[in-house]
């Protein structure tokens, strides 16, 4: 099967997931996701499932991503900042949509494969961070929208300080990879709204810097 077959399928399966937002979908589609994995898994980059990237790390499934993309309602005037970036794709994907992205990673290794992606795609508008992730980017807040992509048992509360007010953040809550759900927080002039998506399975946020 040629790649972009296999992009057309993956991209069918999501939309039959409900994943609706066209923006969001025209982001994925743009991506080469086959640029995110090694020659291992290079037959499955547009099959939806997690693949691993090293340092116990995954690049998230696709319609994981696409979910969380989705439900954290980026508009293109937004500044957004990710917890983990991983392999970067995430990071793509939200950049395509916002203002200016803010990413950080705890593994420096893997930072700098997503900063040579970046400069691949072209893409101007990521600014990067080594660093702990559960601290934020304390600089540069407060932000419109706020993505954490691995699990903590709760919010860690310095992400919840830099959520702007009215701004939204989408993150897998618990520790447990069985009792993990994904959630929805909406900070209010009052305090915070929490909405609970649906279950799923991430690796644990870990606080500090690998030794």
């Amino acid at each position: 099967m040629s790649i972009e077959t296999a992009k057309i399928r993956l991209l069918m399966e999501l939309r039959r997931q409900g994943i609706t937002d066209t923006a969001v979908l025209s982001a994925i589609e743009t991506i080469p996701r086959e640029k995110f994995v090694t020659d291992t898994f290079f037959d499955q980059a547009y099959e939806n499932i997690a693949l691993p990237i090293g340092y116990n790390q995954t690049l998230s499934q696709p319609y994981i991503v696409a979910l969380m993309t989705e439900r954290l309602q980026v508009k293109d005037r937004m500044k957004v900042l990710e917890i983990g970036t991983g392999s970067g794709y995430q990071a793509l994907v939200l950049a395509k949509l916002c203002r200016r992205l803010y990413t950080i990673e705890r593994h420096s290794p893997l930072l700098e494969q997503a900063k040579a992606r970046f400069d691949m795609f072209k893409q101007t508008n990521i600014v990067t961070k080594a660093g702990d992730g559960t601290l934020g980017w304390q600089e540069q807040a407060p932000f419109d929208r706020i993505m954490i992509t691995a699990a903590a048992e709760d919010v860690p509360p310095a992400l919840a300080d830099q959520l702007a007010i009215g701004g939204i953040m989408v993150a897998p809550i618990g520790e447990d990879k069985a009792g993990q759900y994904l959630i929805r927080v909406t900070r209010t002039e009052s305090g915070f709204d929490v909405e609970e998506l649906e279950q799923v399975r991430f690796v644990p946020l870990i606080p500090g810097l690998p030794e």
